[in-house]
């Protein structure tokens, strides 16, 4: 979260104090940001992937993905997870909750890293004897 100095990052499971309790969690952020202004509710979600080779391999290739939005002031959608309800893409007039799992699949964070990736295992993949 922009306006948060990149927080809950990767305590966002747990931002309320208690793992993985979703509604707590979205309900804490909504009331830390409610006097922040609609222009600086932007943030985003991100995801870090390594891709280490094994033994006698050399390389180490990191990658990181982002999936930058808005985040609303209420939830809307009944799909995904986390703060998905409250999260809105760029470009997009529907929160991640209300895209279908394919959609959501195709553009998020995750997806942007895993893509990173593909070279990167096919060239390893092409090093493995047959």
């Amino acid at each position: 979260m922009d306006a948060l100095n990149g927080m809950p990052g990767i305590l966002s499971a747990r931002w309320s104090g208690r793992h993985g309790d979703d509604p707590a969690n979205t309900a804490l952020l909504l009331a830390q940001l409610s006097d922040t202004p609609d222009e600086r509710r932007g943030g985003e979600f991100v995801s870090a992937c390594a891709l280490v080779s094994g033994p006698g391999e050399s390389g180490e290739t990191t990658v990181r993905g982002t999936w930058r939005g808005t985040l609303l002031r209420e939830p809307l959608g009944e799909g995904g997870f986390g703060y998905d309800p409250v999260f809105l893409p760029d470009g997009s007039d529907r929160t991640a909750a209300e895209l279908a799992p394919e959609e959501k699949n195709a553009i998020s964070h995750r997806a942007r890293a895993l893509a990173q990736l593909v070279e990167p295992l096919r060239e390893l993949a092409a090093r493995v004897p047959e």
